[in-house]
């Protein structure tokens, strides 16, 4: 058994939000039982109760990690605080904007998005996300984004971002999306786009 399995145990019993069978454990780390065994008995000596603020623990015909049971009332404390909530489709538009064409102003936001950028980075501002950067020529604020944008998106620098050439549409893709469009702008309508009302 090596200390290499171990971390990778360590690792995948952290990344994983149930507990896990001995079968997924062998299936994933591609070991032998006895190796399995003896990775789990070095996990069980260093999460041992009363060693560190998490227990290894078997639970519901696999194993997880817990919280110590010291640690309850600080862990109910912590999580009763209000989380942040995730990003709407339209402050991540207005996100994606800011982080590729900063700095850029509302205007311009705008005028990519097809609808007004005010509420969105408004928002964005609030949180933090994005900040002021001085004043185009034509007097319209401009909009960069901030270190906690990078380190909540886990980059380096802005140069980390995805090539936008990545992102290009197929041409399947283009059609689906004009589809599901067409479809949202009937339900919407109440009927297919570009019915006559008049012809019933």
């Amino acid at each position: 058994m090596s200390d290499e399995l171990t971390r990778q145990l360590e690792a995948l019993l952290f990344l994983s939000p149930e507990p896990v069978t001995h079968a997924e454990l062998l299936a994933a780390l591609e070991c032998a039982p006895d190796e399995l065994g003896l990775a789990l008995a070095a996990l069980r000596r260093a999460y041992a109760p009363g060693q560190r603020g998490i227990e290894l623990r078997e639970v519901a015909g696999g194993l997880t990690f817990s919280s110590a049971p010291e640690a309850e009332d600080a862990a109910r404390r912590l999580l009763a605080k209000p989380r942040t909530p995730a990003l709407t489709p339209a402050q991540a538009e207005t996100l994606s904007i800011v982080a590729y064409l900063q700095p850029v102003s509302r205007p311009e936001i705008t005028r990519i998005r097809g609808v007004s950028a005010d509420s969105a980075s408004s928002t964005l501002l609030e949180r933090g996300l994005i900040e002021e950067a001085g004043r185009s020529q034509f007097g319209a604020v401009l909009y960069r984004t901030t270190p906690l944008f990078l380190k909540l998106f886990g980059l380096t620098a802005l140069s980390d971002l995805p090539e936008v050439a990545e992102w290009d549409p197929t041409p399947e893709e283009t059609a689906d999306l004009r589809d599901r469009l067409l479809s949202a702008g009937e339900a919407r309508a109440g009927g297919p786009v570009g019915a006559d009302p008049a012809a019933d």
